[in-house]
């Protein structure tokens, strides 16, 4: 059936988008939001692991951040083998695996450091959900809704306010096991639910030849490298506050572990619903203005919080300001993933970016934990975040156009 032909200058009409479409988002969204719960889990107890097992400021900022370097790499291969056979299969299997290291850290390796870091490495399997779900939801939608149904799914990384919001009092509560044997019954569950509900967009053609080929291929694009350095910086900058932001306040201000949880968990909520705004306003804008304000807000606000002023309004308006920001450009950047990434190469180049982005927040609570026992401060940390975001800012707004201009009409 044909369809009536638009003037010239008018808006187009609006795109419809399928029931089943919206399932799968829901479904995705759901399944992200619990993977990265888990992927999480170890954030809001790192006080405690701390205090129990005598841990210095570096051990402790390892201790968090190791979680996030498979939830990073880890990105790369599953993006490849979702392209490959699909996201209704990736999905539930990844989900059922990363049961296995949340039982083990919870039950097992509470008592050594050396085994927490095992298994806060295996535990990053969580995180690599993401790259699942960026190359299923984007396969659901039309161009002209895929911002805004990107930004909805990346909101899943709620799981992390989750996590920093009911860890430490289900421990209290219950006893350190109980919070990830909870996840973990979820888990399990969500691998069940997922493999019934979820379904691969008709039409997906599984790319041939080798993985480490299409690997290769797709980091050679000149626009993966560009957007991995964005998103090292937009979402690396939330990974990083959401894994260290419990130390940082509980060490620069002196907070209660309990109240430092609480105060990271508004960070990431915040973050969170400015995921889907900033993918919804880069389908009425376009990503890159997005970006560029967002990075120049993120600059701004991180000069201030260098300063170390108190929390109460100064201190604390300029952390709920970066978050809003970072979450934004989140959204942002795979709104610019939709556009430019080649057919079929969708989950490849999510993977990549995605890694990007997860090692973008591995490396800044390690600068911090080391500034702080050598400087005595955080400052010099939180100076440096202001430039590199400055250089974001700028690059995105000269280097990027044209890519952001290679918006399809719909």
């Amino acid at each position: 059936m044909s369809s009536p032909r638009v003037p010239v200058g008018t808006a187009p009409a609006p795109v419809a988008v399928s029931r089943r479409a919206w399932v799968v988002l829901a479904v995705a969204t759901v399944g992200f939001t619990v993977n990265f719960w888990a992927w999480a889990l170890i954030s809001p107890l790192g006080a405690f692991f701390s205090d129990e097992l005598g841990l210095s400021a570096l051990q402790t900022s390892l201790l968090v951040a190791v979680p996030v370097v498979v939830g990073s790499l880890g990105r790369i291969p599953v993006g490849a083998l979702t392209d490959r056979f699909g996201a209704r299969l990736m999905f539930p299997l990844v989900s059922a695996l990363t049961i296995v290291p949340v039982l083990f850290v919870g039950f097992l390796a509470a008592d050594s450091y050396a085994l927490l870091l095992i298994g806060g490495f295996v535990l990053g399997l969580g995180g690599t959900t993401f790259a699942i779900g960026v190359p299923l939801v984007n396969s659901w939608f039309p161009p002209a809704k895929r911002g805004m149904a990107l930004g909805v799914f990346g909101a899943g990384m709620g799981g992390t306010a989750i996590s920093a919001f009911t860890t430490v009092a289900l421990k209290d509560a219950y006893g350190l096991g109980f919070p990830f044997a909870l996840v973990a019954v979820l888990l399990a569950a969500y691998a069940v639910v997922s493999y019934l509900l979820l379904r691969d967009a008709p039409g997906r053609t599984p790319p041939t030849g080798s993985f480490v080929r299409r690997a290769w291929d797709t980091a050679r694009l000149p626009v993966t490298l560009q957007l991995s350095f964005l998103y090292a910086v937009g979402f690396g900058g939330f990974v990083a506050f959401s894994v260290y932001l419990p130390t940082y306040l509980r060490t620069a201000f002196e907070l209660s572990p309990g109240d430092a949880a609480l105060r990271t968990a508004g960070f990431v909520v915040l973050a969170v619903v400015m995921r889907p705004v900033g993918g919804m306003l880069s389908d009425r804008l376009g990503p890159v203005p997005v970006l560029v304000a967002c990075f120049a807000v993120v600059a701004v606000f991180a000069a201030i919080s260098a300063l170390e002023r108190p929390l109460e309004w100064v201190g604390t308006v300029a952390f709920l300001a970066m978050a809003a920001a970072l979450g934004a450009s989140s959204g942002a950047v795979f709104a610019l993933v939709a556009i430019a990434a080649p057919a079929g190469m969708v989950g490849s180049v999510t993977g990549i970016v995605g890694a990007a982005g997860g090692l973008g927040g591995f490396a800044p609570p390690l600068v911090m934990g080391f500034i702080y026992g050598w400087q005595g401060n955080y400052r010099p940390g939180l100076w440096l975040l202001a430039v590199t975001a400055l250089i974001a800012a700028v690059y995105t707004a000269r280097a990027m156009r044209s890519v952001g201009q290679g918006r399809p009409l719909s």
